[in-house]
Order: C-alpha cells, then sequence, then structure tokens
C-alpha cells in the first residue's frame, strides 16, 4: 500500500486538501487516513452522484481542486453529474477522481457482480472524455501522477481519475471495530426476524454483512437458500428489488433487510410506498452508524431519524427505532399485518458477531431458485 501519510503531503503539496465521497474497501488505507486527519475537509457523501455535486460546489467557492472517491461501481451514479454538470462544455468544474478498481482481470473469480463493472472502468471514462492513470504501489510514481494530474485539471478545467487496483490504496487486514451503542449485532438482528416471521417468507438483503449473514445464517439453521434474493453489489436497491416481488406476488410476506448507508444511497426508493399498496412489505433498516463493508467510517444513520422519513414516506412504524430484541420482537408483531407496508429502524452496535468467510454461490443457480419457488 501507498505511504498514506505521504498520498496525503503530496495532494495537499498540489493544492489538494478537500475530500469527499463513498468509502471503498479498495480505498480503505485513503479513506480512513482521512477520516482521521482531515476533519471537515473529509465529507462522506449519501452517493457517488452527490459527492460530485458536493465537490462542484467547494470549487465554486474556493476555486480548489477537490478528490472524489469511490468504488468503481460508483461510476454509474456519478455519470451524470460528470458528464452535465461537471463536464467542459458546461460548468467546466477541474476535480481529480481517485476509484477503487474491483474486478479488474480475473481478480475476484467468485465475486461476478465485479467483473462487468471492472471491464468498463476505463471505458467508462473515455466515453466522458476523462483521462486517468491507473495508480502503483510506487510513492515517487505518485507524486509524479498527482503533478500531472493537477496541471490538467487547471489548464483543462476537467476531471481526472486515479484508477487504484488491489492492494494501493487498502490495507489488507480491515479491523473487527465492535461498539457497544447498542446490545443486537447485525446478525443477532437478522435471526431476530427469521424467528418470528413465517418460513416461507422472502428476503431481500443489502449489499455486503447482511447478505453474507443471512446466507451462513441459512447455512447453520439447516434452512433453504430458495426464499432469499442476496443483493450483491447494485447497492441501494434491495428495498426496491422487495417491492417489485412484494407488488407481484401479494400473498407472501417480503422483507427488505438493509443497510443504513444502503438506505441513504437511494433514499428516494422509499417514497415509492406512498404510491402503490403493498401491505405484505416489511422494510428493515440494519442501523449500525457505519460503512462496516468497506471499513467501518462513520455513515449519517445514526443521526438521521429513518422512523420519521419512513412515516413520511407512506410506511407505517412503531413510532421510534428499536434497540432491543424484545422491541424488535414487539414492532415486528405490531406491524406484521398492520394493512401497510411498514418499517423498521433497527438500532445495532457495529462489528461482526463471528467471523465469516466471503460467500461462494452460484447467482444463477440462486436466482432460479428463488423464481422457481415464487412461480411455482
Amino acid at each position: 500500500m501507498l505511504d498514506q501519510k505521504k498520498v496525503f503531503q503530496t495532494l495537499a503539496d498540489h493544492g489538494v486538501s478537500f475530500f469527499t465521497g463513498v468509502p471503498d474497501s479498495y480505498l480503505n488505507g485513503f479513506c480512513n487516513y482521512a477520516l482521521a486527519h482531515c476533519g471537515e475537509r473529509n465529507l462522506i457523501a449519501a452517493n457517488e452522484g452527490n459527492a460530485v455535486g458536493i465537490a462542484a460546489g467547494h470549487y465554486f467557492a474556493s476555486r480548489e481542486i477537490p478528490l472524489v472517491y469511490m468504488q468503481n461501481s460508483g461510476e454509474g451514479n456519478a455519470v451524470n453529474p460528470l458528464a452535465s454538470l461537471a463536464d467542459r462544455a458546461v460548468y467546466a468544474v477541474p476535480m481529480l477522481l481517485l476509484i477503487g478498481w474491483r474486478g479488474q482481470g480475473n481478480t475476484e473469480p467468485n465475486h461476478p457482480q465485479h467483473k462487468l463493472q471492472g471491464e468498463i472502468t476505463a471505458s467508462l471514462l473515455e466515453l466522458m472524455h476523462i483521462p486517468y492513470t491507473v495508480l502503483e504501489d510506487d510513492d515517487d510514481k505518485f507524486r509524479e501522477t498527482v503533478e500531472k494530474a493537477v496541471r490538467y485539471c487547471t489548464e483543462a478545467r476537467g476531471a481526472y481519475a486515479l484508477i487504484a487496483p488491489k492492494g494501493v490504496m487498502a490495507d489488507p487486514d480491515k479491523p473487527n471495530n465492535v461498539d457497544a451503542c447498542y446490545p443486537m449485532s447485525r446478525e443477532e438482528a437478522i435471526e431476530v426476524i427469521l424467528d418470528h416471521l413465517p418460513a416461507d417468507t422472502i428476503y431481500s438483503a443489502t449489499t455486503g454483512r447482511a447478505t453474507r449473514e443471512l446466507f451462513f445464517l441459512r447455512e447453520k439453521r439447516g434452512e433453504t437458500k430458495a426464499h432469499d434474493f442476496l443483493n450483491v453489489g447494485s447497492m441501494g436497491h434491495a428495498s426496491s428489488v422487495a417491492l417489485g416481488i412484494a407488488l407481484t406476488k401479494p400473498e407472501r410476506q417480503v422483507v427488505a433487510l438493509d443497510g443504513d448507508s444502503a438506505a441513504i444511497m437511494h433514499m428516494g426508493a422509499m417514497t415509492m410506498v406512498s404510491k402503490v399498496h403493498a401491505p405484505n412489505l416489511m422494510h428493515v433498516v440494519l442501523n449500525n452508524g457505519a460503512h462496516e463493508s468497506v471499513g467501518g467510517q462513520p455513515s449519517a444513520g445514526h443521526l438521521v431519524d429513518f422512523t420519521a422519513v419512513a412515516e413520511a414516506c407512506g410506511y407505517q412504524t412503531v413510532g421510534k427505532p428499536v434497540t432491543t430484541e424484545a422491541e424488535l420482537i414487539a414492532a415486528i408483531e405490531a406491524l406484521r399485518s398492520c394493512g401497510k407496508a411498514s418499517f423498521i429502524d433497527c438500532r445495532i452496535h457495529k462489528g461482526l458477531s463471528r467471523k465469516l468467510p466471503p460467500i461462494i454461490f452460484d447467482h444463477r443457480e440462486a436466482i432460479d431458485a428463488l423464481m422457481d419457488d415464487l412461480n411455482r
């Protein structure tokens, strides 16, 4: 991994000292250094497009070149503001883009959700006429690259991308930071939900730890995985998939096991229940206030009143977050037959309750099993 102290000193030497973006495991060294040392000059955004907009506003107000960080899967969220708001033919916003390169080559054969994104990472930049450099684990070359990139940004008033392959900006050891903020872990909360809803309930689990923990809980409990949709990749869309299933199969209970960062990323999806009748949908946000899957950086999860937001969007709630097993059980019992789409903000602590291996499964086989179950 590049020496992160030198990385930030190099950026500062070239006038880059404002950072915004969405944390990524391939960038966890960078993100954690920014979190520890940059204070209010580092702003974790709701999504990557939001980060581009924040960066543009910073440039307009300061004339300083900002840096936007993201996983390459987040390029999709960033395309619209990069191709319009920031484009050189429009408002010509210079910025550095630091992009973690998941799915490069055949580096992640067990994670097909990264394969296509890995293949098109550079091509998307080329389509948007954004020049880029693939970084190496070499501090001197990094300094040379930043000098070239900042010169381009200044002279052309455009974006320049720094693509970070595995190991260049990431510490391979991600600590399991457990706090005591709330008594339940995510895995414990998921098991409570499994225990108190019908055995044939359909679950749509969000990207990251929720998918992994649901997968291995099914194995531990000896239960079928045919009722589960594991939303690998496509962060923020698990609840939308759940809604689509719930509307089509009104006789089945459907639960979205969401994360706070994922729900925030595409919070507009929550408004959809105001337009439809989906009483069989239960949306549970497993809220630990962190981007845990990529390094534990803080989210706005514990700062946002999800319950008030959900009620305003048309969900039935119990009027407050739940924080204990007993409160979660009571909420499930109160809401499962309430006659409307329901929502639970389930506050949990950070950290994993046990160490789990990566999920390895046949994605087409899994989705075909779910489809067979839904269409029998």
